[in-house]
């Protein structure tokens, strides 16, 4: 298993975490739902709706629920889909 040094990296896994969660708050409060609503609507718990605004931490699932809860499932199917190549050997690999 490969090991990643954060230490390096110029955002942390967590501050992108928080800051998916701050747009998605911003994008709820904009639409003036509640988070009780959202829960309702997105079928995640209203726990992890609360947990997910403060820290960023919720699982990829309830994610996905979240976004098509808010109509924003375009935004979750795009995320990756325009990766520009880094290497030569990205593009080669990428033949293969």
């Amino acid at each position: 298993m490969e090991y990643f040094d954060y230490s390096f990296a110029q955002t942390t896994p967590k501050e992108i975490n928080r800051g998916i969660a701050k747009r998605v708050r911003d994008i709820r409060k904009r639409r003036k739902i509640s988070q009780e609503k959202l829960s309702e609507k997105s079928g995640v718990s209203l726990g992890s709706v609360k947990r997910f605004e403060q820290s960023g931490e919720v699982s990829l699932l309830s994610l996905t629920k979240i976004a098509i809860a808010l109509q924003m499932e375009d935004e979750m199917k795009s995320l990756f889909a325009e990766v520009p190549f880094l290497t030569i050997e990205e593009i080669s690999n990428a033949k293969n």
